[in-house]
């Protein structure tokens, strides 16, 4: 059985991390809407203003062509599908927070009910896409827990495990694997 304090301490840092990550999403799929706006608003205006419909073939076609490549590459990347899909996953787990701050250790029911939460957690952890998240947020998250004395996913910590604050070690990335690890050289 998972512990209250880790599974609640997992399940803010996912709050959190989700949080940040479906900002940058947010903030990736703007980027994509603003030139197609421009290039949209470029169509309206070479149209209205053209008199001779021969003379205006090449601009219409750059700005087609510039505006199927951004549409292109804005469906590759998949933007708007990954800001849902953080926000929801933010949302679920800052339920499972609430749940497990409303819960009473009096409770008949109180080890049934954690494992329920437990399972929660463990399903939106599988539905979480890590390397959707840029590292700069896991960084973020991870040092900010660490610091705090608190449990983070193991998805954030490499293979090590959860980890405490001990002595004077720190985290940092590898830069190999993309994992947090502990630098014990410090």
């Amino acid at each position: 059985m998972i512990d209250y304090d880790k599974l609640l301490s997992k399940t803010e840092c996912m709050t959190l991390l989700c949080t940040k990550t479906y900002n940058y999403w947010s903030f990736v799929k703007f980027c994509f809407n603003i030139p197609l706006v421009l290039t949209s608003s470029a169509m309206c205006i070479i149209n209205s203003i053209s008199q001779d419909a021969n003379g205006m073939k090449i601009p219409n076609i750059v700005v087609n062509a510039v505006s199927v490549l951004i549409i292109s590459l804005s469906n590759s990347v998949k933007p708007s599908e990954k800001f849902e899909l953080f926000k929801k996953l933010s949302q679920q787990f800052m339920i499972i927070s609430q749940e497990l701050e409303q819960l009473e250790n009096e409770d008949e029911d109180y080890k049934n009910k954690i494992n329920i939460l437990s399972l929660k957690y463990d399903n939106l952890i599988q539905d979480c896409a890590f390397e959707d998240i840029p590292n700069k947020y896991k960084m973020e998250v991870a040092k900010c827990f660490y610091e705090a004395e608190k449990h983070i996913p193991i998805q954030l910590n490499g293979n090590i495990g959860n980890f405490k604050k001990r002595n004077s070690k720190e985290i940092v990335l590898s830069a190999h694997t993309g994992n947090v690890i502990l630098n014990e050289n410090v």
